[in-house]
């Protein structure tokens, strides 16, 4: 939407710009000033929609990538504006739609206040992290693991905590910031969340654990100790 505007308007201010420039001298000889006020406007409002319409697009593309190199395949994940968060009433932070014969979208949806937390995170110097914005990150991993092919939601979140300092660090931040985020969430998030969402077979040395780099329960001893 944002996007449209901003072409129409463009489109509007070069048309009036265009319109003076043929006809600068009206039917009495007089010279046409340059309409200031209806070229300006227009350019205004393009400028005020192109700006966030291109951060959005910056965001989406950034977020495309992270969440490929998790699922190992291109993916898309799509931020919704702030419109879509008016008219689309869902109570999760993101989804993945997964179709008749049980296999999932390569696309994967965010809430706008998920996507706004990623984009503050991404654009901080990654120390001081909100429990918002730690949730936000987690919320790509999980929704990767969904477009790796996890549908059951305790499966995907066991496989999204192994992953979230892998996440952090395609973000940006660094390792010991992306091992603090993980571990935050690890132990200050998923003990919360529903039953649908966690399983005992999820920690140190259970049936879902993948012994990768950096588990969530190992770095919370790690910092328990630090």
């Amino acid at each position: 939407m944002l996007l449209a505007v901003c072409l129409a308007s463009g489109v509007t201010a070069a048309l009036v710009v265009l319109r003076w420039a043929t006809a600068r001298v009206d039917v009495l000889g007089r010279r046409c000033e340059f309409p200031i006020f209806a070229a300006g406007l227009p350019v205004l409002l393009a400028l005020a929609t192109g700006v966030p319409a291109v951060r959005h697009a910056w965001l989406e593309h950034r977020l495309d990538d992270v969440a490929g190199q998790l699922v190992g395949a291109p993916v898309s994940v799509r931020c919704e504006t702030l419109g879509q968060a008016w008219t689309d009433a869902h109570s999760e932070l993101g989804y993945v739609r997964f179709g008749a014969d049980g296999r999932p979208e390569r696309a994967a949806t965010i809430t706008w206040q998920a996507c706004s937390d990623l984009r503050a995170w991404s654009g901080s110097d990654h120390r001081h992290p909100s429990l918002e914005q730690i949730v936000a990150v987690h919320v790509l991993t999980h929704e990767a693991m969904h477009m790796a092919g996890l549908r059951d939601e305790a499966r995907a979140e066991c496989a999204a905590v192994q992953r979230d300092v892998r996440t952090a660090r395609l973000l940006g931040a660094g390792p010991d910031q992306a091992r603090a985020l993980a571990a935050t969430y690890w132990s200050q998030v998923y003990p919360r969340l529903a039953d649908d969402y966690r399983t005992q077979d999820c920690g140190p040395d259970a049936p879902l654990d993948e012994h990768l780099p950096d588990p969530p329960w190992e770095l919370v001893k790690s910092f328990s100790k630090s």
